[in-house]
């Protein structure tokens, strides 16, 4: 009967959560919902501050702000779902719902890292040839690369649930993660998923190679040109103006490439530690960001505490 039928599959997909603590995902969701909450109000601040302050009107800054926008973006596709899980026992989800998850959150995931790359990219221009640094980045160009980032991000990741789509689901429909991700969908289905996984895995390590290249590049560069600084003064001052997009960077690769790393060759890590890791890596850095671009980045932090603290005197250093 199957047999006649280009394709078929399931209406709806069964999400555990993280499996074997299901007992207690209640207590889980309580850090969730806080993380939650703090990536949306800390985005926030970022935006409004950069908006309301004259100052901060400089491609970092608009750079910052689109990363906290898209932070904003993958916290709300995933921590909404997560907490309907966890709290209300929430697990099924729509098939083509999940499609629409799976989708939106790599989207995000591959513009963060594009977004991560312009950023090496303003910091390179301002540190080795900041004479051409308003010649280069215009606001032409900053929309250019955002552009470039959004179009990249939106055609790589769209084949994936348009392959997923067109293959048979018939009896397996329970998903072991607490989320719509793309290889844990695409191991349910009911035939040969060699095309699939081949893609899902070139993008990976083509976003990861080409973007950590990239990166890496420019902080070579940049490396290059601080140590030909005589002043310490002046290295410590130039250093200290990467020392948050540094941070961001560990914050968002590391956890994104040992949940990459298991889930391929780590067969013997137990799939509750795999899970935790895939959440973390969605929902801490959009965290952390603004806190770390707060505390770092002496301009961003002067006008926050104006903000919310007018009668204290900020020093001049």
């Amino acid at each position: 009967m199957a047999s006649n039928t280009t394709y078929y599959h399931v209406s709806s997909f069964f999400l555990v959560g993280i499996p074997g603590l299901q007992d207690i995902h209640a207590w889980i969701g309580i850090p969730v919902c806080l993380l939650f909450i703090l990536t949306l109000l800390g985005n926030c601040v970022i935006i409004v501050t950069v908006k309301i302050e004259p100052s901060l009107h400089q491609p970092m800054y608009f750079f910052l702000c689109m990363l906290a926008v898209n932070d904003m973006a993958l916290a709300s596709s995933t921590a909404p779902k997560m907490l309907g899980i966890f709290w209300f026992d929430a697990h099924s989800t729509d098939f083509n719902i999940c499609l629409a998850q799976l989708y939106f959150i790599h989207t995000f995931c591959i513009m963060e890292s594009a977004l991560l790359v312009t950023m090496a990219f303003d910091r390179y221009i301002a540190i080795c040839i900041p004479l051409r640094y308003t010649t280069i980045l215009t606001t032409s160009m900053v929309v250019k690369m955002c552009l470039a980032g959004v179009i990249r991000a939106t055609l790589m990741v769209l084949p994936c649930p348009l392959l997923i789509n067109r293959l048979p689901y018939f009896t397996k429909y329970v998903i072991n993660h607490a989320y719509c991700e793309h290889m844990a969908v695409v191991k349910l289905a009911s035939a040969n998923t060699l095309v699939n996984r081949a893609y899902g895995i070139s993008v990976a390590l083509s976003v990861m190679i080409l973007d950590l290249g990239l990166i890496a590049a420019s902080y070579i560069k940049i490396l290059q040109e601080v140590f030909r600084l005589s002043s310490q003064n002046a290295r410590s001052k130039a250093l200290g103006t990467c020392a948050a997009h540094i941070c961001t960077i560990l914050v968002t690769y590391t956890p994104a490439l040992f949940s990459f790393l298991t889930h391929r060759i780590g067969k013997k890590v137990p799939p509750s530690v795999h899970i935790i890791f895939a959440s973390v890596y969605l929902i801490v850095p959009p965290t952390v960001n603004p806190l770390v671009y707060g505390v770092k980045t002496k301009q961003i932090r002067d006008r926050v505490v104006s903000l919310f603290f007018p009668n204290k005197k900020i020093p001049k250093n």
